[in-house]
């Protein structure tokens, strides 16, 4: 069995210090996909290079204090990826591929547009320039676990308040379109939909820090585990880690019956 875990940090400087790496160190991950860690490598301590056991892999955006994305592995891949060769899009820091000999891992953060309408369009580019990427790697016949921040409820059931938020980003009829498309033409599985079709706000991943948000569960499901068919049939396991919080995001966690 081997265990995945994504979570966005929101600062993996400030995720430590609230006891994240402490927690890694006990939950038995055997793959941590991390996102927004807004650090450079020279941020990094010894002990977020590598904690418990695990070797850290990183991309880092050109702006400090921003985006990027890592991937810690308890064991060697045989090649690492990082970046999609698109201008723009890679000093961002926003995609990071570990190949092993079964399948590959990938650590994604889809840009946000809640900013600004500058960053809605930036996400829309990366949408339709990201899709095209899926779909590559859905034909290549080699098995492939996306893990990150979306960034997007594909469904009413995945958040709280869907029907204030069909004209905010994130909940887009456009966004979600995108999304039915990565799983209905792609054939691309969300890993904990697939497992469990009826969970509502215990599958929330996400909480705005303003209002009771947190402490009254009004929450959104946009960090997911997406699998291609074959190893996204061999999860058996998924939840929402909720005991500790390191950032406004949850980590997810999914148990797979796979070998490295």
């Amino acid at each position: 069995m081997m265990r995945i875990v994504t979570a966005n940090l929101n600062g993996i400087r400030s995720a430590a210090g609230k006891g994240f790496f402490d927690w890694i160190a006990k939950a038995e991950a055997d793959i941590v996909c991390v996102q927004e860690i807004k650090a450079q490598a020279a941020d990094l301590t010894p002990a977020m290079r590598a904690p418990a056991g695990l070797e850290g892999w990183f991309a880092y955006a050109v702006k400090k204090g921003y985006s990027g994305v890592g991937i810690y592995s308890r064991h060697p891949p045989v090649h690492v990826l990082e970046g999609l060769d698109m201008p723009g899009v890679d000093d961002e820091g926003r995609y990071l591929q570990l190949d092993f000999s079964a399948f590959s891992v990938v650590s994604l953060y889809l840009p946000s547009g809640s900013s600004s309408p500058e960053r809605q369009a930036a996400k829309f580019a990366f949408m339709e320039r990201f899709l095209p990427h899926l779909a590559r790697l859905a034909a290549s016949g080699r098995e492939f676990i996306v893990c990150g921040d979306w960034n997007i409820a594909h469904r009413e059931i995945d958040l709280k308040n869907w029907k204030s938020n069909q004209k905010n980003s994130g909940f887009l009829p456009e966004e979600r379109a995108w999304l039915s498309r990565v799983f209905d033409e792609l054939g691309w599985v969300d890993v904990y939909r697939r497992l469990y079709p009826e969970a509502g706000g215990e599958g929330y991943t996400w909480w705005s820090n303003r209002g009771q948000a947190w402490a009254r569960n009004v929450g959104w499901r946009i960090d997911y585990q997406i699998a291609t068919a074959g190893i996204a049939a061999r999860a058996r396991a998924a939840s929402v880690y909720k005991e500790q919080r390191f950032s406004d995001h949850s980590p997810l966690i999914a148990d797979y019956d796979i070998a490295p």
